[in-house]
């Protein structure tokens, strides 16, 4: 062991253990409530909270009265009053509440693009159900049947024959009247100018 000065360095350690010890063991009465106090007030509590049991309740209350008493922070009190008026039903989902005014937000790929942007690229309608394959501007394909959306004014593929897909588009003009057009989209047989 090492030697500082005379003592051990567990002497030192075994003293100073000591010395908490001797510390620790003081008169507590200032430190808390004792556990005889403790129990009378929890007595207390539930004294007063099997009277309150006991009152009889108020037929129709308008409001409703929250308070607790906990030990010695006192009553917190106040009250609260419901009134559903102009409010939505917390229970109820968001995915079904759509009011029949807002438009359909949940717009297909084909439906960002305006109908002359997209290019046929292949058809195949010598089957039961035609479909074609279709491309954006950005490059991407899409394979449509009948009754697909495309295009930016509410257009439904019509038909699709051999060499071209009609497209019925929906024009709404500044008075409000709707407009329907059918637009015919081709096969490009050649890219050159």
């Amino acid at each position: 062991m090492h030697r500082s000065g005379g003592v051990t360095i567990a002497a030192a350690m075994a003293m100073a253990v000591a010395m908490l010890a001797v510390t620790g063991c003081g008169d507590d009465s200032e430190s808390g409530p004792a556990t005889a106090e403790f129990s009378e007030r929890r007595k207390a509590l539930a004294a007063r909270l099997a009277n309150r049991k006991r009152a009889p309740a108020a037929q129709s209350a308008p409001a409703t009265s929250i308070g607790t008493t906990v030990g010695d922070v006192g009553l917190v009190a106040g009250t609260f009053r419901y009134d559903p008026e102009g409010k939505r039903d917390p229970f109820r989902s968001f995915l079904f509440e759509r009011p029949e005014n807002m438009p359909d937000l949940a717009r297909g790929p084909l439906e960002q693009f305006d109908v002359s942007q997209l290019s046929l690229v292949a058809v195949i309608w010598d089957v039961g159900t035609a479909r074609a394959l279709v491309q954006d501007p950005s490059g991407m394909s899409f394979i449509i049947a009948e009754g697909t959306r495309v295009g930016k004014n509410a257009g439904r593929v019509l038909r699709i024959g051999d060499s071209a897909v009609v497209v019925k588009e929906t024009y709404v003009d500044y008075r409000g009247k709707e407009t329907t057009r059918d637009v015919e989209m081709r096969i490009r047989t050649s890219e050159g100018g």
